[in-house]
This record gives C-alpha cells, sequence and structure tokens, in this order.
C-alpha cells in the first residue's frame, strides 16, 4: 500500500519546541521518534491530528507532538478521545497512555472504548511499573515484583493487556517493543491504517525503576530466541537461523524444531483474521520463556466492522429524516408541563 505524504513534511515537522523531559535512557524517546518518523508517511496534515494523554511518565508525550494535543485526567483519556472522535471525525485521534493509566484507574474506560470501536489509535506504552510516581507497582507488574509498594513481592496476577483487549471484542490489537525502531514504525503505520479502535502495546523500557523488565524479549542475543515476529499469511518460524517453528495439535500450539521431517508446511500459518488463533497467541505470555513459547510481535487480529462514529452519523441522519429538524425550544419545553407549588 502507498503512502502519500503532505507538503514533504518530515519528522522534525512533527517535532515541538518543548524539551523532552524524560528520564536519559528512557525507552519513551524511541517511541517518540518512530511517531514523529511515522506521522509524515500518513499523508495527513498536522492540524487534523491530535494526541490525547492522561496522567504519567508517557503523558507527557502531547507536548513534544508539534500536533493539537490534550494532557487529560489520570485513567481518563478515551473519553476525551471518544468526544472529540464523535464531533470531529475527520481528525487523527490518538491515545498515549501506560500500563498504570489505562488499566488501572482507566480500565474501565479502555474496554469499553474498544467495544464501540471507535476509530481512535491507542498506544499503550507497558513498562509493568508506575515510573511518574517512583516505583510502585503496577496492574502489568509481574507476581513477586518487589517494588516501594510491594516490598515483600506483589502478589497480584498481572494483566495480560492484548488478551483482555481481545476480551473487550478489540478490532486490532498488535505489540511491539521500543528496541527495535524499524518494526515498532511499521507497526505504528498498520495501526492508523486500521479503522476502528487499534490497540498497539508497546514494551519500554523504565530504566530507573524497572531496568530490564524485557530484555528477554528485546535484547539482540536472546531475541531470536524468545521473539516471534508475525507476518500475515506467513508460517510461525522462529530462533537465530529459522530452527524453530509453532505447529498446532488439533487445538493446542507446540513448539518443533524444523529438520527431520518436519517443514515450514507443517507450521501454523498467520491469519490476522481469526479470532481463535490471536487468543491462543495472547496466552503465549509466561514470564521467563518457561512455557517454551517465544512471545508474539506484530498485528494479532484485526477484524474490520463499522467505525463508531460512523453509526452514530447514520443513526442521527435517520433521526433527522424520521423527525425532522430539531427545534430545541420545543425539546426544553416538552410535551408536559406541570407545576411545583
Amino acid at each position: 500500500m502507498a503512502i502519500s505524504t503532505v507538503s514533504n513534511l518530515s519528522s522534525k515537522d512533527f517535532s515541538s519546541d518543548q524539551d523532552v523531559r524524560w528520564c536519559p535512557g528512557c525507552g519513551d524517546y524511541t517511541i517518540l521518534k518512530q511517531v514523529q518518523n511515522a506521522m509524515p508517511e500518513l499523508g495527513i496534515p498536522k492540524e487534523n491530528i491530535v494526541f490525547v494523554a492522561g496522567i504519567g511518565c508517557s503523558s507527557r508525550f502531547p507536548y513534544y507532538m508539534n500536533t493539537y494535543g490534550m494532557h487529560t485526567i489520570h485513567g481518563r483519556a478515551p473519553a476525551f478521545a471518544s468526544g472529540l472522535k464523535l464531533s470531529r471525525p475527520d481528525l487523527s485521534v490518538w491515545i498515549i497512555t501506560g500500563d498504570g493509566d489505562s488499566l488501572s484507574i482507566g480500565g474501565n474506560h479502555l474496554i469499553h472504548m474498544l467495544r464501540r470501536n471507535i476509530d481512535v489509535n491507542i498506544l499503550l506504552f507497558n513498562n509493568e511499573i508506575y515510573g511518574l510516581t517512583k516505583g510502585q507497582y503496577s496492574p502489568t507488574s509481574k507476581v513477586g515484583s518487589v517494588t516501594k509498594s510491594t516490598p515483600l513481592g506483589s502478589l497480584d496476577t498481572p494483566f495480560n493487556p492484548l488478551s483482555l483487549a481481545l476480551g473487550a471484542n478489540a478490532g486490532f490489537i498488535a505489540r511491539a517493543m521500543d528496541r527495535d525502531p524499524k518494526h515498532l514504525k511499521d507497526i505504528i503505520l498498520r495501526s492508523e491504517q486500521h479503522k476502528g479502535t487499534s490497540l498497539l502495546e508497546i514494551y519500554q523500557n523504565c530504566i530507573v525503576f524497572n531496568d530490564g523488565a524485557f530484555d528477554l524479549y528485546t535484547d539482540k542475543v536472546s531475541r531470536p530466541e524468545t521473539a516471534l515476529y508475525l507476518e500475515h499469511g506467513k508460517p510461525l518460524i522462529f530462533g537465530k537461523d529459522n530452527t524453530h517453528g509453532i505447529r498446532l495439535d488439533g487445538m493446542r500450539p507446540e513448539v518443533v524444531e524444523l529438520g527431520n521431517g518436519v517443514s515450514a508446511d507443517d507450521l501454523w500459518i498467520h491469519d490476522e483474521n481469526d479470532h481463535f488463533k490471536a487468543y491462543l497467541l495472547t496466552r503465549f505470555f509466561a514470564v521467563g520463556n518457561e512455557d517454551g513459547f517465544p512471545r508474539p510481535f506484530g498485528v494479532l487480529f484485526e477484524q474490520e466492522r463499522p467505525a463508531y462514529e460512523q453509526e452514530v452519523a447514520r443513526q442521527m441522519a435517520y433521526a433527522k429524516k424520521r423527525n425532522g429538524d430539531a427545534d430545541l425550544e420545543k425539546l426544553l419545553s416538552g410535551d408536559e408541563t406541570w407545576v411545583v407549588v
């Protein structure tokens, strides 16, 4: 698919004049850069792009984008973004959020946005910690995580963000990482192309309070054995020399070694439109890779269905055709009156 540009914009045109105030080495820098790199390829004027954020380190993002932006309330970015998209469906709306902002106080807003399928793009920065408030455990922190609020280790079972999203009937779920910038940019572009709510979970390293949380998947040495890059229509193959793959034994996935009678033709072929197989992929989630399955990266699932704002416009047009033009005075006065004595 060819992607056009507008007035030869570059990534620098999307960089604001604000000093970036993240800790040196924070994964947010890479995400910011790849979003800025992706923006010119969308073919959308800057004045038609809006970034909406809640509260957290990630939520400083709108200040650093030379577009319109809103820094809103903890966990409530989906509510603001929903109203904006419904009133201005022509805009490209992006939600920037973290694992605490979106999955704790904002969890209810997130799941209802996903089920409604409003055409916005959600970038969920997951560092498995509360960074802005200095290192408390978050809804994605691993069991046993020792933090300032769990000095003896967290007892909570963490959320699996993509499995949660799929359960909320999300139409697009994907995963990327800060330490693979090229792949990250590609998935950002794919997210924007989807018409409906897209959720992109990004593994983002917090160098101060949870450094190395995703090293198993992001380190260049271990990554080939632990990260599975998904491509639609391609077999699930991984390993340093593409030596392993995922095969389905009925409905049960299993890791196999290629060779000795096992070839790519025997493997699970990734289908972005298969809801059941997408659910299986979201369950490749064990900590430390002890289940033997690699962690999937890329687009796990995509389903096309009408965006919420399109259905609202259709319903309003129908109501107007049936009832005629609205009369505010008539609406306020109503058909019944009474006197309070």
